[in-house]
């Protein structure tokens, strides 16, 4: 039987560890990492959005600053 290379999955990105990258594995690790950055995405987002909505804690904080 002849594969065809157009439908085959590439193979899983490991890291240094040997584990796959997007494994949820507790601890300091390049994994964590990784995790780190996307629900820091997240929370900025979710921010941003929560500020276009009108609730802005940094305006509220400089309004009792200054």
């Amino acid at each position: 039987m002849q594969s065809n290379t157009a439908t085959e999955k590439p193979p899983v990105a490991k890291a240094y560890n040997g584990k796959d990258r997007n494994d949820l594995i507790f601890g300091w690790n390049p994994q964590a990492e990784l995790w780190n950055g996307r629900f820091a995405m997240i929370g900025f987002l979710a921010y941003l959005l929560w500020d276009l909505s009108g609730y802005s804690v940094v305006r509220n904080l400089l309004y009792l600053v200054g």
